[in-house]
C-alpha cells in the first residue's frame, strides 16, 4: 500500500521533514522513497511548508493513503478539503484513579484478609505432597 507520510531529516534537536510517497511494507526497513512531494520545517517561525499539491492530489486519486499529520498539513494549506484528524492520544482519566485509591486503603484497614491472601492460603492447603519416587527423579 502506498502511503504519503513525513520522513525525518535534519540534525539532533533540530528536525525537519520531507513529505514522501513510500511503500508502507518496505519503507520501514529500507527507507526507500518513491517520490519526494515536499518539505515541512516545524522549527521555523511560520512553520515553513513546501508542498507539491498537484502531485499529492494525483497520488491520492491513485489510492495512496495519507498519514494523520500529513492530512492535517494538507487541510491547513487548502490542498484537500475535510477536517483535521486528532493524532494525539487521548488523555487518561487521572481523577478517577485518584478517587479509587483512597477507597481501597479504607477497605484494607479492616480485619478481613484480602482476596489474594485468602487464595494463597487455599493453594497451600490444596497442594498434594510429593511422593518419594518424584523426589528421586527430581534429584537426578
Amino acid at each position: 500500500m502506498l502511503k504519503i507520510r513525513l520522513q525525518r531529516v535534519g540534525r539532533k534537536h533540530d528536525p525537519s521533514y520531507r513529505v514522501v510517497l513510500t511503500d508502507s511494507r518496505k519503507a520501514a526497513q529500507s527507507g526507500a522513497v518513491i517520490e519526494n512531494l515536499g518539505s515541512y520545517n516545524p522549527r521555523s517561525k511560520k512553520g515553513e511548508t513546501r508542498l507539491e499539491g498537484e502531485k499529492i492530489k494525483e497520488w491520492i486519486t491513485k489510492g495512496a493513503q495519507v498519514s494523520g499529520t500529513v492530512n492535517n498539513l494538507l487541510v491547513e494549506k487548502g490542498i484537500i478539503k475535510g477536517s483535521k484528524i486528532n493524532v494525539l492520544p487521548k488523555k487518561k482519566e487521572v481523577e478517577k484513579a485518584k478517587e479509587e485509591a483512597p477507597k481501597k486503603t479504607e477497605q484494607s484497614s479492616g480485619e478481613q484478609p484480602t482476596p489474594v491472601a485468602a487464595e494463597a492460603e487455599k493453594g497451600e492447603a490444596a497442594a498434594p505432597a510429593e511422593t518419594p519416587k518424584e523426589e528421586a527423579i527430581l534429584a537426578q
